[in-house]
């Protein structure tokens, strides 16, 4: 399936669904937290099986299976209206957990030198914790903004156009210089230009549409559109790394013909806690 294809079919098919998990409010926006734990479910065993390729790793489903606590343990934070330390918390007993799995359970098919492989045991579930787990939490945490709606919209906007706009001018301007980002050649510093160009101009548009909720200079706007395109970029072009170093076309099959879950939100990991940080320091009183 072209690459053209799958544009098309993202923007008719996956962008309306996306919207619609959005705007359906009720219960913090339930249908949108669903999501949220299946995609950090499926990317946690994604990552997972990426890393397996180079290193030794603890038991998948307890690894997996502690990653998902940490986006459901902020769904269940909204929902009670408490503290996101709770999550945070989540997510450190989570690795407290493999930590004592470690010490109490190495490895029994080497019984001479049981914690020959430990140290990358543990820093990969460490990292499988946070990037397929604890990055995505922070999307989450958007739906108790007061106007959590428009907040959630405008990063993705912001995400979507980032990308759409770095393939765009990309492919249109980008012959000339492409070859200079290692982790994926076919990329171009035009394309890298354009992205960010859009998700500037995607909120500078949701800043006039929206007046009430984003208030004050636009260069407020400029601020938050830079970082969240420069960390999208940098969320896309990491998990190309992940992907290379482990020899992988795809970081899975989750979604046809587009990869797996990772290849559809790497960006969103890497952006989702700059937007929110930068968000509510530039637009509320949080």
């Amino acid at each position: 399936m072209s690459k053209v294809v799958n544009r098309l079919l993202t923007f008719f098919v996956g962008l309306p669904l996306v919207v619609f998990f959005v705007c359906f409010t009720p219960l913090h926006h339930i249908l949108l937290h669903i999501a949220i734990v299946v995609f950090a479910s499926v990317a946690s065993c994604e990552i997972y099986n990426l890393l397996s390729k180079n290193i030794p790793m603890q038991r998948k489903a307890i690894v997996v299976g502690l990653s998902t606590l940490i986006p459901l343990s902020t769904y269940i934070c909204a929902l009670l209206k408490l503290d996101f330390v709770l999550s945070t918390l989540v997510f450190i007993a989570s690795f407290m957990a493999l930590l004592i799995m470690e010490v109490f359970c190495p490895n029994a098919k080497n019984p001479e030198e049981p914690f020959k492989d430990s140290n990358h045991k543990l820093v990969g579930s460490l990292f499988v914790l946070f990037y397929g787990g604890y990055l995505l939490s922070f999307l989450s945490r958007m739906t108790v903004l007061e106007h959590s709606t428009e907040f959630i919209v405008l990063f993705l906007v912001m995400v979507f156009l980032c990308d759409s706009a770095a393939w765009f001018f990309g492919m249109l301007f980008g012959k000339g210089n492409r070859g200079y980002v290692k982790a994926s050649p076919n990329k171009s510093i035009v394309g890298f230009v354009g992205g960010i160009l859009g998700a500037i101009a995607s909120g500078i548009l949701c800043a006039f549409i929206w007046p009430q909720v984003f208030a004050g200079s636009l260069w407020r706007m400029v601020i938050l559109g830079l970082a969240v395109s420069i960390s999208a970029i940098l969320g896309d072009l990491a998990e190309s790394v992940f992907k290379r170093s482990a020899k992988e076309k795809d970081s899975g099959n989750f979604i046809p013909g587009r990869g797996g879950a990772l290849d559809s939100i790497d960006s969103v990991l890497m952006a989702a806690p700059l937007f929110y940080f930068i968000a509510t320091m530039l637009f509320t009183d949080l």
